[in-house]
């Protein structure tokens, strides 16, 4: 046995990224911002061309977004990006206001110390970027959040239906925070959560992304239509 097997060396695995990865990660951000809208037929062409890549990772993307709850695929009818509707969108966050609740409360009396902290670190980062009113990746890092406050509830069923969930809200969650004010109050809700996470209050941070939830509905409901 060589030196390097011997030693046993644990490396941490290479990140990298496939190129439909890449493109769904761009279309996905195109349907996030409203570029792409509800309802809207994707326009393979143009978007080929745009991104500059072949038509079978483009498809290989648009099979990872459906995937999602983003995007429809119709056969030989070409693919639209989904709409929700006014029930479907409010019928959602109330379900996900219930799974971040019990998500919340099992996070805090689960978590070790390390995911402690570095939903906490999200959290800064989430700050950082809301001071300088940079939307877009603060949102991203909010939607990781939550992703991580469920898997810190170690509860498998509970990491996919909230993950299955949030996908399908990409959209409706961004438009959340599209008033000046909407935004403050959303930041002021997640200032509450990491209170809570610090002294691992689990019923107040329940109680806080529940609420959070059902807030986002009272910002959305207006623009679905």
């Amino acid at each position: 046995m060589n030196d390097f097997n011997e030693r046993q060396i644990r490396l941490a695995p290479v990140e990298k990224q496939t190129l439909h990865d890449q493109v769904a990660n761009q279309v996905r951000d195109l349907i996030i911002e409203g570029h792409l809208e509800p309802g809207s037929r994707i326009d393979e062409t143009a978007l080929l061309e745009q991104l500059d890549v072949s038509r079978t990772p483009f498809r290989e993307a648009l099979r990872t977004l459906a995937a999602e709850g983003l995007v429809v695929i119709r056969p030989s009818r070409g693919s639209t990006v989904r709409k929700l509707s006014r029930e479907d969108a409010r019928s959602m966050l109330e379900m996900l206001a219930e799974i971040e609740r019990f998500g919340g409360r099992l996070a805090c009396e689960r978590a070790s110390p390390d995911e402690i902290s570095a939903l906490l670190d999200i959290h800064d980062r989430m700050m950082a970027l809301y001071a300088a009113r940079d939307r877009l990746p603060y949102y991203k890092l909010n939607q990781l959040f939550h992703t991580r406050v469920a898997a810190a509830s170690q509860n498998a069923t509970l990491i996919e239906i909230q993950g299955n969930i949030q996908a399908k809200l990409k959209r409706i969650r961004f438009v959340g925070n599209q008033k000046v004010g909407d935004w403050a109050d959303a930041v002021a809700d997640h200032e509450e959560m990491a209170a809570a996470l610090r002294t691992r209050n689990g019923e107040r941070l329940g109680e806080i992304l529940a609420l959070h939830l059902l807030r986002t509905w009272d910002r959305v409901k207006d623009s679905i239509g």
